[in-house]
């Protein structure tokens, strides 16, 4: 099993909408059997609570139900995920340190990753990765391009994850 955690700051925006997402790309590829994902927080703001609203709302105009409920990132977390997708460079740099503070260890450079690196509109050639944008004091548009970011990511990551696995479907 192959599984993954995508963390923001609070786990009410961007991280259970890039699980939700992933989860549905992973089921609709077939390979839920394989792929495992969750989502967290590097901070205690928001723990026990829904998604923001805002988040539920735009990705129920998508068809897309969000059921997680907030949590913080664990020292447990850096050894049963494969991959930790951290949402910006904030979220990049606190998982670093988490790692380190946890176990006197930053994590593998393969195990973390800024969920954009796999947006097929970011020239992933360039040092710099942008970040998925934090909507939480934005207008409700803000939402909208954070599921349209966060979508093709998603199945961009999940085609990476496929590839360096070797993954196939099964058939059932």
């Amino acid at each position: 099993m192959i599984n993954v955690l995508f963390v923001c700051l609070g786990n009410i925006c961007r991280s259970p909408l890039a699980e939700a997402l992933f989860k549905k790309a992973v089921q609709e590829r077939g390979l839920s059997d394989q792929i495992y994902c969750d989502s967290a927080a590097t901070s205690t703001y928001e723990i026990g609570n829904r998604p923001d609203h805002r988040t539920r709302r735009n990705a129920e105009s998508h068809g897309l139900q969000l059921d997680h409920r907030a949590k913080q990132l664990r020292k447990s977390d850096f050894v049963d995920f494969d991959y930790i997708i951290g949402m910006d460079d904030s979220n990049f740099d606190n998982i670093q340190a988490m790692s380190h503070q946890f176990s006197g260890a930053y994590p593998r450079h393969e195990q973390v990753f800024l969920l954009r690196k796999f947006d097929p509109l970011v020239d992933t050639s360039s040092m710099t990765i942008p970040s998925l944008p934090d909507p939480y004091y934005e207008a409700d548009e803000a939402f909208e391009e954070v599921y349209q970011i966060a979508e093709r990511s998603t199945k961009k990551l999940l085609d990476w994850i496929v590839e360096q696995h070797g993954l196939t479907a099964r058939q059932g």
